[in-house]
């Protein structure tokens, strides 16, 4: 098979608040991953539905130690570099910069950690990639503002992304300014910080946040390009086409609608201006967006470099209600299709549709893509040597990476890389697991947190190794 070519960067993925751990140390302040549980309680808290402002003794919280990144990094990046890794995408966590979000001066306990920390992938060559906001939300933020429901933030968050441009200039290059902004919709207070009161207009709370995180982003890659124009600043969105259940016109507008859900985000990011459809939208439900009289200039002139993206699965929709009994597809509620296979999760597995949702994006939009996040999510049961043969999660990658490659090398579309998700084993974001593993590398930790957090090597590590010395050419 033909390769991909020169300069692809091939990585892996993790995000902060599922890897790293040590909630308390090091001056961080605590952040609205932290108060989101395991269990039962975890959906209508991330829903932003049940209010919890703090940590008790009665819920497990598995961001809190996660699998401890903070006092492993040195090792974890040293087996990341073994696979060949010339890309790591991780997140800082704000309040470990700002404790509470808006202090007067940062953390320098913070700043220290992510220095060392890319300085570390610097010496084997790996790229950081570095997402800003990977759902954190200092919590002070969220008691004193109501999170992005308030203009406020963005000068909290702007701040914060000059703090981090100004001291990573030199050791950064690829920023992403908010991960899956989209999720805002679906998770409100995981993904933004956001609480529902009693009598609030949702759609109208939640569309009047995304103004102010688009506009948040917006005056961060300008300060970034100016800081330093070398910079290479893109968004983020939870992506996979949505198909029609039939061939009925209804259900393909359904489609249609259900894409657009999630594309008007980066529609603004990418071309600067709100879509049509959305305009209209806001007219149907009564929803006004309060806007400073700078707002449009600032996110016509400052829209991202390229755009990346999380894919796992397709979804599948239907205009008729009946129809809608869902099947798990993290976090968006989708039909089950009878012509693919699902996850010990349910989630549907489409690696076609990888190649379909790269295309219908570069189509859109006609800029770079990063695909950021594919993984396969898996009960993986050492073996009496304690060995792991993953061979489910090197076919889903496989199949995955092969439908990248058509992509590319036939379809004609401009990827700059591919960073799975997670590559380490880490704290699942929907269901707060570790059970449900991603990794090349299996940590030893369970549900319940306990473990000796012992890093070893899958059969996917030798396997992912032998996939980036090809460049993508070899996949058996």
């Amino acid at each position: 098979m033909k390769g991909f070519p020169k300069g692809f960067l091939w990585g892996g993925a993790t995000a902060a608040n599922q890897c790293e751990g040590a909630y308390q140390e090091g001056g961080r302040g605590l952040a609205n991953v932290d108060v989101v549980p395991s269990g039962e309680d975890r959906f209508p808290v991330a829903m932003g539905k049940r209010k919890m402002l703090s940590c008790d003794d009665t819920h497990y919280y598995p961001s809190h130690e996660a699998i401890d990144m903070y006092h492993h990094y040195k090792e974890d990046i040293a087996l990341f570099a073994e696979m060949g890794f010339q890309c790591y995408r991780l997140s800082i966590a704000w309040s470990r910069i700002f404790p509470n979000g808006n202090d007067e001066k940062p953390n320098e306990e913070g700043l220290k950690f992510y220095e060392d920390l890319f300085d570390e992938c610097l010496k084997y060559g790996i790229e950081p990639l570095v997402t800003i906001c990977h759902f954190d939300v200092p919590m002070h933020l969220v008691s004193e503002f109501g999170a992005w429901k308030s203009r406020k933030m963005i000068d909290c968050y702007t701040r914060y992304c000059e703090t981090i441009f100004t001291r990573y200039k030199d050791k950064v290059k690829y920023w992403l300014t908010f991960n899956e902004i989209n999720m805002l919709l679906h998770l409100p207070f995981m993904g933004a910080g956001i609480l529902f009161e009693e009598g609030e207009n949702e759609l109208q709370v939640k569309y009047q946040a995304a103004h102010h995180e688009l506009v948040a982003s917006a005056i961060a890659t300008k300060i970034g390009h100016s800081i330093n124009p070398e910079f290479r600043i893109g968004c983020m969105l939870a992506a996979g086409n949505t198909y029609a259940y039939t061939c009925a016109p209804e259900d393909v507008w359904k489609s249609m609608e259900k894409d657009r859900e999630n594309y008007f985000f980066i529609d603004v990011q990418s071309r600067g201006e709100y879509p049509a459809y959305t305009m209209k939208l806001f007219e149907r439900e009564g929803i006004t967006i309060e806007m400073e009289a700078e707002d449009e200039k600032i996110l016509k002139e400052n829209t991202v470099d390229f755009i990346s993206f999380s894919y796992y699965s397709s979804r599948l929709t239907s205009a008729d209600p009946n129809k809608n009994k869902g099947t798990e597809g993290n976090v968006f509620a989708t039909l089950k299709n009878p012509y693919l296979k699902a996850s010990e999760w349910g989630w549907q597995i489409d690696p076609l549709g990888l190649r379909i949702t790269l295309n219908s994006l570069y189509d859109r939009y006609q800029k770079p893509l990063f695909i950021v996040e594919n993984g396969l999510g898996a009960v993986d049961t050492p073996d009496e040597h304690g060995q792991i043969k993953d061979s489910y999660r090197i076919e889903y990658l496989r199949e995955h990476i092969k439908a990248m490659n058509a992509a590319v090398n036939e379809d004609g579309v401009d990827l700059m890389g591919y960073t799975p998700w997670g590559c380490i084993d880490l704290v699942s974001a929907s269901t707060g697991e570790m059970k449900k593993r991603y990794g090349f590398i299996y940590v030893d930790k369970d549900n319940e947190g306990k473990g000796t957090l012992r890093r070893s090597k899958k059969e996917s590590f030798e396997w992912y190794k032998k996939v980036i010395a090809s460049n993508g050419a070899d996949l058996e």
